[in-house]
């Protein structure tokens, strides 16, 4: 039995912005993002048990294990859903049983011009030294990162 009176719990606020441009519209970014089998291409990887349930109150799980072997779970629920526009949603990560972050996000998908720029907001609580903020805004920078890479390779961001 673990004596929680010994550990030292901390909790770290943050909150970051990244904005993305991609060169398709809106509608092509946002399908991108709430097609189970295209968002698994870009978001989940190659080793890593995904599902997608994109519907308010619907659920994603993508679940992977580190090279020592610790089982990442990060689950997101949906709240609300506006098609081309608007996603919101909270997160949790766990490393094995134990929860790094809880975290609330929303992802904007704008027209600019023939593009769309994307632009995403994450309210998080970071808990016990499990995960930092900036691992966090640069593990989202990635894969909004592969996002893009995803839409050229396809054809639907620009020429392949």
């Amino acid at each position: 039995m673990t004596d929680d009176t010994l550990t030292e719990h901390t909790v770290t606020h943050a909150t970051f912005t990244i904005e993305r441009a991609y060169p398709a519209p809106p509608a092509t970014v946002f399908a991108a993002w709430s097609d189970p089998k295209a968002k698994g291409s870009w978001f989940a990887g190659p080793e890593h048990a995904y599902e997608l349930d994109f519907r308010v109150d619907g659920r994603e799980v993508n679940r992977g294990t580190t090279p020592d072997g610790t089982v990442m779970t990060f689950t997101s629920v949906y709240h609300d859903i506006v098609p081309d526009e608007r996603v919101v949603y909270s997160s949790t990560l766990y490393g094995g049983e134990t929860l790094a972050t809880a975290s609330l996000t929303t992802v904007e998908f704008e027209a600019d011009g023939d593009g769309t720029r994307l632009i995403l907001t994450e309210q998080g609580s970071f808990l016990d030294g499990q995960e930092k903020p900036e691992w966090r805004e640069h593990g989202t920078g990635d894969w909004l990162g592969a996002l893009g890479d995803y839409l050229t390779r396809t054809g639907e961001g620009g020429a392949p």
